[in-house]
């Protein structure tokens, strides 16, 4: 998931709704340093699932929302030999670090694809990783304008196709959680 202006309240609004064990999750919330301690831990007394800052190479797992450190580094996920954290250092992209673009062109590598989520911000960030991503099969959601804090990453996604579903902010914690853990057998599991 990705956010930027207005992320915050739409984050816990989205992931109050997630269960205990809700298919791993990482997000990129664009914050200067010194906020996101506390974002973490308004977090974790609001939400069923932990949540914990993103350290290099952490395990991604399930029942645990992974938040991106501030400042210098880009929060990225790899497969091998499990989906993976990693931490780095390369050049700011939108004018952020961390940004989203990073950690979805990332996710798009996975097997099977991700789920992702672009919620309300300013400016484009996010929205060709998520056209990455949604290229690659997996399935891609946009916040939509009337309740977007700002209207820009979700509305550029939609002007390039990125998006498969285009929802409403209280609707998008449950179609996550469905098109990450579809209900018919056989299916396959995804990171959020």
């Amino acid at each position: 998931m990705g956010a930027s202006t207005g992320g915050v309240e739409a984050l816990h609004r989205v992931l109050a709704s997630f269960p205990s064990d809700c298919p791993a999750t990482i997000l990129v919330q664009h914050m200067r340093p010194g906020f996101v301690e506390s974002f973490v831990s308004g977090l974790n007394r609001h939400c069923a699932p932990e949540v914990v800052l993103a350290e290099d190479r952490q395990i991604v797992k399930r029942g645990r929302i992974h938040v991106a450190p501030a400042g210098n580094f880009h929060l990225i996920v790899t497969a091998h030999p499990v989906a993976t954290l990693r931490l780095v250092d390369t050049p700011a992209a939108h004018g952020h670090r961390p940004a989203v673009d990073p950690l979805f062109f990332a996710a798009a590598r996975l097997q099977p694809p991700p789920v992702a989520a672009l919620l309300t911000g300013m400016g484009r960030d996010g929205a060709e990783g998520l056209l990455r991503i949604r290229h690659a099969g997996g399935h891609t959601i946009a916040q939509d304008e009337a309740s977007s804090t700002i209207y820009g990453m979700p509305r550029v996604a939609r002007d390039l196709g990125a998006a498969l579903q285009i929802l409403p902010l209280h609707a998008i914690a449950a179609a996550v959680l469905q098109a990450a853990d579809p209900p018919s057998p056989g299916s396959h599991k995804r990171t959020i």
